[in-house]
């Protein structure tokens, strides 16, 4: 599958803290974030 950059505004205080649980769980941040987006657009009926 093709990748592409992004790039996000976020807060850095809520990027932080979030950063530190992926690094415990040995999780990507990217990652994290792909999986929201396929999450919600399952729940709205669209494919990937």
């Amino acid at each position: 599958m093709e990748s592409k950059n992004i790039t996000l505004k976020v807060n850095s205080k809520l990027y932080d803290k979030y950063r530190e649980i992926c690094k415990q769980e040995g999780w990507i941040v990217s990652r994290q974030f792909e999986k929201c987006m396929e999450e919600e657009l399952r729940k709205r009926g669209a494919r990937k």
